[in-house]
């Protein structure tokens, strides 16, 4: 079931992205779809520092190193940029098989890795909203665990 989250501003998505970070646990996949400038980047800076429950936790964007890890507590997390990839193979040095098994991947650009998309993972799918800063989050579940999650969003403080 898909779960639909309009937000009206950037204060939104960080309160969304602060939500889902609540329910992180290690192993989870939360693939970020959206064009250039809907706020992918803004979305996992914000669910990082809420992971590491540090507003003022440096997020650089991965876009030229097409990786950044966070050793938090209690979950690392893996930030990938996949933009520059063309090719899956490439996605292999990156060791998405260890941020897969063992920390939670957030990943930007989710198309370039064709057949190495977990089963298990949250599509998360941002267009624009009514205002030029607002955004509509289309949360699309796979996995029993992950359809549970979102179904209780708004019951979790972000």
């Amino acid at each position: 079931m898909t779960r639909t989250v309009t937000v009206s501003d950037q204060n939104g998505t960080e309160a969304l992205a602060g939500k889902l970070a609540a329910l992180a646990k290690p192993g989870d996949v939360i693939l970020m779809h959206g064009t250039l400038g809907m706020g992918k980047s803004a979305f996992c800076r914000a669910y990082i520092r809420a992971l590491a429950n540090n507003p003022h936790e440096e997020v650089p964007s991965p876009t030229f190193t097409l990786v950044q890890i966070y050793e938090l507590a209690p979950i690392p997390v893996w930030h990938f940029d996949l933009y520059r990839l063309s090719d899956p193979e490439e996605i292999h040095e990156l060791d998405i098989e260890d941020a897969f098994a063992d920390g939670v991947s957030l990943i930007e650009w989710p198309d370039r890795l064709e057949y190495l998309t977990p089963e298990n993972r949250l599509d998360i799918h941002i267009e624009p909203g009514s205002t030029i800063d607002a955004r509509v989050f289309q949360l699309l579940p796979h996995g029993a665990d992950w359809q549970k999650r979102i179904e209780n969003l708004d019951e979790v403080a972000s």
